[in-house]
């Protein structure tokens, strides 16, 4: 397009040409191109952008403008939220010719419609309800969990799709739509027009099956990395992590609850009900029993476990199943007595919890025995706490979760916690809006941020009445001693720390207190849930890890140097197998800028959360999750004013014809030359 002058508007300063044509947009987050081995969806852009006259969409029957009337396409259309719906985007998908891109506008507040762009029955091949384990119960014949689910995080778009925080960008695009695009009592608009060009190509195109994926462990060119990360995992008792494999005399009852979440915009994914709630929950429950497993401890080891990658077909607690049977782990599925998972219990309404179970396993006696002893240390535990709990019917699967995992892998006692007796409460399951608004998380107005974290809600209250319920059943379970049961109890400020923590702002005074000095700049707004590619570890990740060691660990006196070498002085060879050591950066004392660190030694660990069938090179697995994200370079978008066709192909044959007369005059002028620029020489052997 030929770019004939930026709006007056945008208010940019700076000389160069490009401020001047040019506004670029800020805080754009795209939806990426994520394949597996069946499978490719989400977005992209063309190698050089697409670019396309801004409409702002106002009504799903002003679709007619994009898709047919409107002379001037491709069109580029920019959508509130509320129009953000499974029938407008398919519209637009299979209108893709006049469509270069979709812009939506995030809103300030949630909506009052439900809103989930999940499928209708996550993971459905991928848990224990197969056509082999019971046909009846397979692709959520009996209960859909996520009916609001219109799977649009699973379509393929052949167009970007952006969000934008509703402000100033917004505020911008807008203005220049009305002064330049709209069409008024029919009439069309006149050039010049105001057009948007968004970047997000992805390095990657799908080709069916195996191909791809070979990319993945050849010395070629990556063009997409597989979707993981790490799993976080402690245990009430030191396990010895170097020697891998079964430990005789040893039986874990496993907590376990997921860290990720998504949307269809990769970095918007906050999973406040799905991921938030239960996961606090445990940290609460794990914090709430270090003394009690200290002082008395019980006869079998609680192993806390927090998994990643579970919305992509339960990445990480497959693989930690997968090390489990191959000996790649500190213990194996032998030493595994029971599962308490904690799924969503941000939304439990009139203080109720459901108690879900698999029909399956519970045919056989030794499992449903120890089934119901599970389920009565639970409704043990809520005994003067204002929570009550129920099971579902008999026959009903358990919801989507870590569980279903193990249960593949063979029969074990569990039970699956939840706000929902059978669909899910959750009304934005993996959308953006399951948020801190969604729990309800708020705070008197003109608190300070500090103020903030330190305010107990409701919210909070309600899930440490949940965490000391938790923490009393697994300690229970494990068989520890009836006295100690009244002085476990979850400690509501460090709920309501962990909610704002990862909810709202994760760069506050404590999260700062409880980690390194390194893992500073990955402290920010908003926790992102999303769990990305296996080259680093996320925010989520490293912050759990380093919070499960701060309330479940205890501080020692030894140095820096030692500390960060995994040992207690220079002699010890030992405590490295049984124990992780790390140096926190600790408070600055009051009026001192000077943070007094410290060592915090923790049976936390970290495992692999990486899909089984990237190792063993099976890419085409039923079994194991094939997810990968593509490779991009850039992500951006920007706004300008793009002249008539007419106007761009009269000004590139004017350049044209300037062109080819300037190679003529030049060859003409070449040829004369010496005619042109010969002076009156004198002759050489001139005398004077």
């Amino acid at each position: 397009p030929t770019n004939l002058c930026a709006f007056s508007l945008a208010g940019v300063g700076g000389n160069s040409v490009e401020k001047k044509i040019y506004v670029h947009l800020n805080y754009t987050v795209p939806c990426v191109r994520l394949l597996n081995a069946t499978h490719q969806i989400g977005c992209q852009s063309s190698l050089s952008g697409n670019v396309g006259v801004l409409h702002v969409l106002e009504s799903e029957d002003n679709l007619d403008w994009v898709l047919k009337s409107g002379p001037n396409p491709p069109y580029l259309v920019i959508l509130e939220s509320p129009l953000f719906t499974r029938s407008i985007m398919m519209k637009l998908k299979n209108g893709s010719r006049r469509v270069a891109g979709v812009v939506v506008v995030a809103p300030n507040a949630n909506p009052l419609e439900a809103f989930s762009p999940h499928t209708t029955c996550p993971n459905e091949n991928s848990g224990v309800y197969s056509e082999d384990y019971d046909p009846a119960l397979a692709h959520c014949n009996v209960t859909v969990w996520n009916p609001f689910g219109n799977g649009l995080a699973y379509e393929e778009f052949d167009f970007p799709i952006f969000s934008l925080k509703d402000d100033n960008d917004t505020h911008v695009i807008r203005q220049c739509y009305m002064e330049h695009n709209r069409a008024v009592n029919g009439s069309t608009p006149q050039y010049p027009l105001c057009a948007m060009q968004l970047y997000s190509h992805m390095l990657h195109n799908f080709v069916r099956n195996k191909i791809y994926l070979k990319f993945i462990n050849s010395n070629q060119k990556m063009v997409c990395d597989p979707l993981g990360d790490y799993n976080v995992w402690a245990s009430t008792r030191p396990i010895n992590n170097t020697a891998k494999g079964h430990k005789m005399w040893e039986s874990v009852v496993i907590a376990a609850a997921r860290l990720d979440s998504r949307s269809f915009f990769f970095d918007i994914a906050p999973g406040a009900d799905s991921g938030v709630s239960g996961f606090v929950t445990l940290l609460a429950a794990a914090h709430a029993l270090r003394n009690a497993t200290q002082e008395a401890p019980p006869n079998r080891t609680i192993l806390y476990a927090f998994f990643q990658g579970e919305t992509f077909d339960y990445i990480g607690s497959s693989r930690m199943v997968y090390d489990m049977q191959n000996n790649q782990f500190a213990v194996d599925l032998d030493n595994v007595h029971s599962v308490l998972e904690i799924g969503q219990v941000g939304l439990h309404t009139e203080s109720k919890l459901w108690l879900h179970s698999d029909p399956v396993s519970r045919k056989n006696s030794s499992v449903l025995f120890q089934v119901r002893k599970l389920i009565e240390n639970l409704q043990s535990a809520a005994g003067g706490l204002n929570i009550s709990m129920d099971e579902p019917s008999v026959s009903q699967p358990l919801p989507p979760s870590s569980f279903q995992r193990f249960l593949r892998a063979r029969p074990i006692p569990g039970v699956v916690l939840e706000d929902h007796q059978s669909a899910f409460s959750n009304r934005f399951y993996e959308s953006m809006y399951d948020n801190a608004e969604y729990l309800n998380i708020s705070y008197p107005p003109n608190m300070t941020p500090e103020e903030q974290l330190e305010f107990v809600t409701d919210t909070a209250k309600a899930l440490t009445e949940v965490a000391t319920m938790v923490a009393k059943a697994l300690y229970m379970q494990a068989g520890g001693s009836e006295p100690q049961l009244s002085s476990i109890k979850a400690d509501a400020q460090i709920v309501t720390r962990l909610l704002y923590g990862f909810l709202v702002r994760s760069n506050n005074s404590w999260f700062q207190q409880l980690i390194p000095s390194d893992l500073m700049s990955h402290l920010g707004k908003p926790t992102n849930f999303y769990v990305g590619v296996t080259q680093q570890s996320s925010e989520p990740t490293l912050l759990v890890q380093h919070l499960l060691a701060n309330l479940t660990g205890s501080t020692v006196n030894i140095t820096q140097e030692n500390c960060q070498n995994q040992r207690e002085d220079e002699n010890d060879k030992e405590n490295k197998h049984m124990y992780y050591y790390m140096w926190v950066q600790g408070a600055a004392p009051p009026n001192s800028t000077q943070r007094e660190g410290f060592c915090i030694r923790s049976t936390v660990r970290l495992s692999k959360a990486l899909s089984p069938a990237f190792d063993m090179r099976e890419y085409t697995s039923k079994d194991y999750s094939t997810w990968t994200e593509s490779r991009w370079k850039s992500i951006k978008g920007r706004i300008f004013l793009v002249a008539s066709h007419d106007l761009e192909m009269l000004t590139l044959g004017v350049g044209i014809a300037v062109l080819l007369t300037s190679l003529l005059l030049t060859y003409v002028i070449s040829s004369k030359a010496d005619m042109l620029f010969s002076s009156g020489r004198e002759p050489t052997n001139a005398t004077y």
